[in-house]
């Protein structure tokens, strides 16, 4: 017989996946049949595969003990840099300024760093996290960027601002502004885009067109032209709309490719910059909350900002 307490962090989830995360041993089929068999007890009373946990029930599971025995663990994230660019950090998340180049999570080329692993890591020495002391959860990112994209990146302390922060993403109540360098000079100072993008998984790329599809998916970019050059722009972007690699693709659909874009854009281009990435930035992330965000109101209204961005100065160097 085993008594488990739920903490914070474990608050929220079905029982079944509860318990598939903290007892990978116990098989499902076993699982299920302990629930209707009332083998598995929610605060001494029958409970539901669906049954919502909450903070300080307590599960009684009278299984055998072979289900509950987990091997001594080596952590992966112990393998993985600490070290972090933090543009904010407070007791329930984090904003990184993650570098062009490194992957946010771990991939088929994962050889043990990745951004989610050092904050892992880096949590880890500070004490604020150790995965024997949690039974479901682990720090985790709100959103990602592409690995040669670099930006800010968010991540969860706690399974509450992540649950907070999901829902803020879907309800699109962030303002997230981009920086990127294209390719020639725009039509127009600025203006909002509109199109349809069709994602193709097998190339892990996506197409643009004027005209909707049966698989595709509308999208909106809106731009504004901060400086020009000869050859060059540099322009703000606000993604209306967010789908995978949305702005390189569709800056490149009306033939301005950004510079440095190895998928989007040309290797003549690409060659007189020198650029080892695509001139992408997410630079600037603000909380725009609109309806209540629990332990994290704190942060409605409040604005951050990257500063060292790695293609403004060549871009300055540019002829005009």
């Amino acid at each position: 017989m085993k008594t488990v307490t739920i903490q914070p962090n474990d608050a929220g989830q079905r029982l079944d996946k509860f318990l598939t995360k903290a007892y990978p041993n116990l098989p499902q089929s076993m699982l299920y049949k302990s629930i209707r068999k009332k083998d598995i007890k929610l605060n001494g009373k029958r409970c539901e595969i669906s049954t919502r946990l909450q903070t300080g029930d307590v599960l009684t599971l009278y299984l055998k003990d072979e289900f509950f025995q987990q091997e001594a663990k080596e952590y992966d994230f112990l393998k993985a840099p600490n070290k972090l660019t933090i543009v904010y950090e407070d007791s329930n998340i984090l904003l990184l300024d993650k570098k062009p180049g490194l992957i946010v999570h771990p991939d088929e080329t994962y050889h043990f760093d990745s951004l989610i692993t050092r904050v892992q890591h880096y949590l880890y020495d500070k004490g604020e996290y150790n995965p024997e002391d949690e039974q479901s959860f682990a720090p985790a990112l709100i959103n990602r960027i592409d690995r040669n994209t670099g930006g800010i990146v968010m991540a969860a302390k706690n399974a509450e601002t992540l649950r907070i922060m999901n829902e803020k993403l879907k309800h699109r109540e962030l303002d997230k502004r981009y920086l990127c360098v294209v390719c020639g000079k725009m039509p127009k100072s600025e203006d909002t885009l509109t199109a349809y993008l069709e994602k193709n998984e097998s190339q892990n790329r996506v197409y643009i067109s004027k005209k909707p599809t049966l698989s595709s998916k509308s999208i909106r970019t809106r731009y504004r032209v901060l400086e020009e050059k000869r050859d060059y722009s540099l322009l703000e972007i606000e993604l209306l709309t967010g789908r995978t690699h949305q702005i390189r693709a569709h800056m490149a659909s009306i033939g301005h490719p950004l510079a440095g874009d190895g998928k989007y854009g040309t290797n003549v281009q690409n060659k007189k910059t020198g650029f080892r990435y695509q001139a992408l930035y997410s630079y600037r992330l603000t909380f725009t909350f609109t309806e209540d965000a629990g332990i994290l109101n704190y942060l409605n209204g409040k604005s951050f900002q990257v500063r060292n961005i790695w293609f403004l100065d060549p871009f300055a160097a540019f002829p005009d």
